[in-house]
């Protein structure tokens, strides 16, 4: 595995810019209105801009699922113990979990990583790349250090290669991790420099008093720590999980392998924005799944430039709208191999230029 540098970022090309104009020309000949079929034409292209070809598709989709937990657990502000993560993580590799029964009913792999789960557990079917039993709480200092950042960063970084020497063709990007809803709010407040009071949830489920308690802590280690908003690994290392920041090297691991990437839902989309700051042209390459009930996940995914394409009231997270985001994906793709143009329809497209010229 190449090591997390400078040097590794700059191996991070964009979209292959004449591919997505060549599929958006190609998209126009299509036997429809001009942009009628929305969002579907816009990932069609990006694939394109993604392979360099006009014509795609996804047959190969793993679901990674990064676990870990995280020691800000221990000051109340989850409702779960965090022998939830160990027991979920198991559950996940028998396909019990609401994310894990999506995977298997649409025929997806899933590889769950164990990056610091706290509690024994006996699955095998576990990939074990455990940094340590959790991080510390971050309301006594960080999290975790720098070099203990970069390393889960590094483990994304190797996952993303593991799915493209593995043919891979679309990644998704999960969790599970008691307090990680917490960790990934820390984050998200110092990189946007916002109020932990405007951003916080409830995750898993908290009562009101709880709500005003995880505020309050996460408010409190930001002011202890004190992360450098524009240092994603002082932040992540200060404030983070070794989840979100192995999250953050699986994003930018695929963008780096040309993969296409799905973020998940709140945390998915906070590791994205770590992504994001670390290497800009990485977004195209992210694929948003749907919109999460979390009051930061439409902060997050606003300045990666994304919408995301479904709203169906999830906030489960566990990679849970990644299956849901591939089907999509491949619809889009069907559009792009399987339609008919103008000329095949056996249509004049003539009365369409008015409305084309206006465009």
């Amino acid at each position: 595995m190449q090591k997390f540098s400078n040097e590794y970022l700059k191996q991070i090309l964009p979209l292959y810019e004449n591919a997505v104009l060549e599929a958006k020309k190609y998209q126009t000949t299509l036997a429809m209105p001009p942009g009628s079929l929305g969002e579907l034409l816009e990932i069609g292209a990006r694939l394109s801009g993604i392979s360099g070809i006009l014509h795609n598709s996804l047959p190969k989709k793993r679901i990674i699922v990064l676990a870990s937990d995280n020691g800000i657990a221990d000051e109340g502000v989850s409702s779960a113990p965090q022998s939830v993560t160990a027991a979920q993580a198991v559950n996940m590799t028998r396909r019990l979990t609401g994310m894990s029964v999506l995977a298997k009913h649409f025929g997806n792999e899933v590889l769950v990583v164990d990056t610091g789960i706290k509690c024994e557990y006996d699955c095998p079917e576990i990939l074990n790349r455990k940094i340590r039993n959790g991080t510390d709480s971050f309301l006594r200092g960080p999290a975790m250090s720098k070099e203990e950042a970069v390393r889960a960063i590094e483990t994304g970084l190797e996952l993303a290669d593991m799915a493209k020497n593995d043919g891979v063709s679309v990644v998704g990007v999960g969790e599970m991790g008691i307090g990680n809803t917490t960790t990934s709010t820390a984050v998200l407040a110092v990189l946007k420099n916002l109020s932990p009071e405007k951003i916080t949830g409830r995750g898993g489920g908290v009562t009101d008093a709880m709500l005003s308690h995880k505020k309050e802590v996460i408010k409190k280690g930001i002011e202890i720590n004190k992360p450098e908003k524009d240092d994603v690994i002082d932040v992540l290392s200060k404030v983070g999980g070794f989840d979100i920041a192995a999250m953050c090297g699986v994003f930018l691991g695929c963008a780096k392998n040309r993969l296409p990437v799905v973020i998940d839902g709140y945390i998915s989309a906070v590791a994205a924005l770590c992504a994001y700051r670390l290497c800009p042209v990485s977004a195209g390459f992210f694929f948003p799944s749907h919109c999460s009930e979390e009051a930061g996940y439409k902060i997050a995914v606003s300045e990666l430039g994304l919408s995301p394409y479904l709203n169906l009231g999830m906030r489960l997270g566990e990679g849970s709208g990644c299956p849901l985001a591939f089907e999509i994906m491949d619809a889009a793709c069907a559009i792009m191999n399987e339609m008919a143009t103008f000329s095949q329809a056996r249509i004049n497209d003539e009365y369409l230029e008015e409305i084309r010229n206006e465009k």
